[in-house]
This record gives C-alpha cells, structure tokens and sequence, in this order.
C-alpha cells in the first residue's frame, strides 16, 4: 500500500468517526428534555389579544363554567372580544393498595382563567355565566393580572404538557412530571399485618412512595425500633 493511499485511509476513517460522533451527539441533543423557563412561557403568551383576568366561580362548577362559557362565546358572536377560558388542572400519581393511578384534579378551587378585552358586553356575557360569581377585583372593575402574574399561573400547565410530550417521545421528564402521592403519611398510626407482628399498632417515620415502601416504628422488647415495610405488609387505622 502506498504512503498515499494509507493516508487517504486515515483520513477516511477519521472523517467517518468524526461523523459518527456527530450524529451521536445530535441524538442526545434530540433525547434531552426541552426546558420550560418564564422567557419561553413568556414568549408563548407574547402577542395574544386580550388581557387575562381571574373569575371566582362555585367550587367544584370550574369546568362546567368553561364549556358554558365557551357555548355562549359562540351563540352571542363574541369570539371577537372573549378569547380563551382556562381552568388550571394539576395530575398526581396515587398509590393506593400496590396500584398507581393517575388522578386529575382542578388546581385552584372555585376560580377559573379568562382572556378578554373587557367592555361591558363581554363583562356582562362572562359575569352572566351559569356558575360565576364575579371577577377578582373592584365590583364591575375587574383588575388583570400582570405579565408576572401569567407567566406564574401556567407555568405548571407548560410544564406538565412538556412533561406529557416527553414521555410520549420516549425523552427524559424534567419537570411537571405527576407528583406520587399515597394514603399514607409521617406520623400516622398503622397496623402490621405481617408476621410475627401481626395486630401490632406501629407508627411510620418516613415513606417512599417510589418503592411503595414505609420505616415504621414499634415497640420491641421495650424498644422503639425502626422497621422497613412494603405498603402491603400495613393498614391503616379504623
């Protein structure tokens, strides 16, 4: 083999593990999370018409309010002036007897999110909705919330929409992902149903709730002793 040729070789080999590493670096870019920051919240919301004002509602009528809303918007021809209803919704992950389910709960009780340019028809449409009480605000002088203020109530709505697109990509959640909650908490008193302390009473100091599992502390030979349980080898208290 000629100096020439071996040296085209090299360079050849160099230009493919160059391109090699390239494209690794690139897949990792694509499987590393997109990072949600008030700056890109803020440019999301940038630009819409409307200012964002807080309805308090009936507790529990937050989503019914946002689709009768919605129905008059369209039936009183005010999409012009009544832009976009939000209710805050937070996910969390209960554990309850070795199972985990996703539940959905609304994230701010008794209010809901408007975007509107406020004139007295469109006050009067959004302050006539079946299940709203009023604006947050000075009686018929509704006060809007800042850029700040936005940009701090959907935050957690970004987060948990990347978190869900993520996950559905296959990518790594960064934040928003569901927060694990159990029925059990530090402090409470649970009864053993393992053996050979089956009945006994036993008091849980730490919960893991990724690994569904619990220190508990009884009592032996006279002792507090810290002891580690699955939720299963427990139960709670009448």
């Amino acid at each position: 083999m000629s100096e020439n040729t071996a040296a085209e070789n090299l360079e050849a080999e160099a230009a493919a593990a160059a391109q090699a590493e390239n494209a690794e670096n690139a897949a990792g870019a694509e499987n590393q999370p997109e990072e949600v920051t008030a700056e890109s919240i803020r440019a999301q919301l940038r630009g819409l018409p409307g200012r964002w004002y807080v309805l308090h509602t009936y507790s529990g009528y937050e989503k019914r309010v946002k689709q009768d809303l919605e129905t008059r918007i369209h039936s009183m021809n005010m999409e012009d002036y009544i832009f976009q209803i939000e209710v805050p919704m937070e996910e969390f992950i209960e554990v309850k007897k070795g199972q985990n389910k996703v539940i959905s709960r609304v994230r701010m009780p008794g209010y809901a999110l408007v975007r509107m340019d406020l004139t007295d028809e469109s006050w009067r449409v959004v302050k006539d909705t079946n299940g709203v009480t009023g604006f947050v605000g000075n009686g018929r002088e509704p006060v809007a919330l800042t850029a700040d203020e936005v940009v701090e109530m959907f935050t957690p709505l970004v987060e948990q929409k990347a978190a869900k697109e993520a996950v559905a990509a296959g990518k790594p959640v960064k934040v928003g992902a569901p927060e694990l909650v159990t029925e059990y908490e530090v402090g409470e008193t649970v009864t053993l149903t393992t053996e050979p302390w089956v009945g006994m009473p036993a008091t849980i100091s730490q919960v893991d709730a990724v690994n569904q599992r619990l220190t508990v502390l009884m009592t032996l030979v006279g002792q507090e002793t810290p002891v580690d349980l699955s939720f299963a080898q427990v139960q709670k208290m009448d």
